[in-house]
């Protein structure tokens, strides 16, 4: 199971991150001016998790893979962290999909 972790930055802003069995972040947003609004970020994130439209598959200039998560309109609500090959970049969105619904939210504040 998986957990959203909020932390408080020190610019004073919040941000999460969702892990997932390993603990491993596999998606993360910075730059939230509140709690509040942090915690309606992961809303975001576990309402459209579950449709695999709604996230882009990039690769980065030094190669390695990442993906994106978006809502319908464009906007995006979370950023993986880099992989080294296609297959781990696919399984970081499957933990996400698989992870996002269930997962506790621990502030670490």
């Amino acid at each position: 199971m998986g957990n959203f972790i909020i932390t408080k930055r020190k610019n004073g802003s919040y941000k999460f991150h969702l892990t997932g069995g390993y603990d491993q972040p596999t998606l993360t947003r910075n730059g939230f001016k509140t709690k509040s609004s942090c915690i309606d970020g992961i809303s975001l994130v576990i309402k459209n998790s579950a449709d695999m439209n709604n996230f882009e598959r990039k690769t980065a200039t030094n190669r390695k893979h990442y993906f994106t998560l978006k809502v319908p309109n464009g906007h995006i609500i979370g950023t993986s962290e880099k992989y080294y090959s296609l297959a781990a970049r696919e399984n970081g969105i499957y933990s996400v999909k698989l992870n996002a619904a269930n997962a506790e939210i621990i502030d670490n504040e």
